[in-house]
């Protein structure tokens, strides 16, 4: 029995040498990127080739999967702010606060903060403003969410090397305003960079860096669906943080990039743009998986969610089909295609005409060009028409992130049903969502599991 028990002890030794302490963590949360939200997009990018099935995205192929809850200390359906704690800590909190627990005292700490204590360099990245609730989930403390200009100021006192997304969202950060968290960025050391540009120019000398859209005061990084060439993105991000964080690195690093957006087409129930935000989230995830494969015994990367938002569907009304190509037509946002309409309203210097309105929603949405619409969604279209344009703003319709003109909030769900997509909610839901992995100890993040299991077994396999 001894030699036995020796044997086993031998072999659990043998395993135990053999797996290696991952140097380099990538840590990718979608946020509202539930398992349908990642289902349609690898169901879309088939149905544009004609292939019933799925085209898989890169992360959809990591070779460790699971599934996990999302749940709040207090509720069922959590917020951004707790779900990123516990994503970040391991710690569940309440909706609205922020690297706290719900004692409303002590605060948490963050696997990037381990990480940084450990001596390995350190990099947060989002397509929203990067003191956002799921990036100041990593390196802030503060009872509420919406303490945007302390928690702005937290971020200059982590110390982190790199971070990049949004600008700040405060009415007190603009920008070297006396006081702003852009001067209070810059005394901590950090090299503002505005621009994937002037990132690239100031890189090399820079011991800490933020990078920011070129175009002063934009919040967030546009949607895939609306960017045009010169605009910054997650992949640039991720590549950047990677490149930054590599200079004179002999311990390593932990870099975490947030595909933010995913969330705000889920709440406005945008099919198109979500589904786009979903595959833009995965071209970023590219990225680090061409690093992994240069350093396959050296990097862990997991993917997952905060949240799932929108309660998006595969299949309404009975049908047993799906028409996920028709969304490859549509090619501005609901809230660009709002904006645009009222752009092109003072323009002319007068109410558009339903003949104007008609040729926007042919060019932007391929209505009636590409995409057939049915006498009911015409005749809905002409009545958004007539209320959008006939009421100004009391006919706007407030979603989470934005409001939009009732016109472009039926456009989109018009195309919706157009790809029998459905959705059951303007905010966020309590489903699973999902958790891919590969690289060393991948193989942890498996079966079912509590969001605040992931950054725990990170943290212990990194050895934070």
């Amino acid at each position: 029995m001894k030699k036995f028990l020796l044997t086993l002890a031998v072999i659990f030794v043998t395993m135990t040498a053999g797996a290696k302490t991952p140097k380099y963590v990538f840590y990718f949360i979608g946020d509202g990127m539930g398992t349908n939200e990642v289902a349609a997009a690898q169901m879309y990018l088939a149905d544009v080739e004609g292939v019933i099935g799925y085209k898989p995205l890169c992360f959809a192929q990591f070779p460790y999967t699971g599934i996990a809850f999302s749940y709040a200390a207090n509720t069922f359906i959590t917020d951004s702010a707790a779900a990123g704690t516990a994503l970040a800590s391991g710690k569940k909190t309440n909706s609205g606060m922020l690297g706290m627990l719900p004692d409303r005292e002590s605060a948490t700490e963050s696997i990037a903060e381990m990480a940084k204590k450990a001596g390995k360099k350190v990099g947060i990245g989002s397509t929203v403003c990067i003191n956002h609730a799921t990036p100041g989930s990593f390196y802030a403390h503060q009872l509420s969410r919406n303490n945007y200009h302390a928690i702005s100021n937290q971020l200059a006192e982590s110390g982190f090397e790199f971070f990049g997304g949004g600008h700040f969202s405060s009415a007190h950060d603009r920008r070297f305003d006396d006081g702003g968290s852009y001067k209070v960025a810059e005394d901590a050391g950090y090299t503002i960079a505005m621009g994937y540009d002037e990132y690239k120019a100031n890189a090399e000398s820079a011991d800490k860096i933020i990078l920011f859209p070129q175009q002063e005061g934009m919040e967030s990084l546009k949607f895939l669906i609306d960017r045009e060439e010169d605009d910054l993105t997650l992949a640039q991000l991720t590549e950047s943080a990677i490149d930054f964080l590599m200079k004179d690195n002999k311990k390593g690093f932990f870099i975490m990039m947030e595909g933010g957006k995913i969330d705000h087409s889920g709440h406005g129930n945008d099919a198109a743009s979500t589904v786009k935000e979903v595959i833009d989230f995965d071209n970023a995830i590219q990225v680090a998986y061409d690093f992994y494969q240069k350093h396959p015994k050296e990097t862990l990367i997991v993917v997952t969610a905060d949240h799932e938002t929108g309660g998006m569907s595969m299949g309404i009304n009975g049908q047993y089909r799906m028409n996920l190509q028709a969304l490859q037509y549509q090619n501005m946002s609901e809230d660009a295609f709002s904006s645009h309409l009222e752009e092109l309203g003072r323009k002319v210097g007068d109410v558009l005409t339903w003949e104007e309105v008609e040729a926007e929603l042919k060019e932007h949405f391929g209505f009636w060009d590409k995409v057939r619409l049915s006498k009911d969604q015409e005749n809905r279209l002409r009545s958004a028409y007539v209320e959008t344009f006939g009421m100004g703003e009391s006919a706007k319709k407030a979603e989470e992130y934005y409001s939009v003109n009732k016109l472009s909030d039926l456009a989109v769900q018009i195309m919706s049903e157009i790809a029998l997509v459905g959705w059951s909610s303007g905010a966020h839901t309590a489903a699973y969502v999902p958790v891919f992995a590969i690289g060393a100890g991948a193989e942890n993040f498996t079966g079912q599991m509590d969001n605040i299991d992931i950054p725990m077994k990170i943290a212990e396999i990194a050895n934070y």
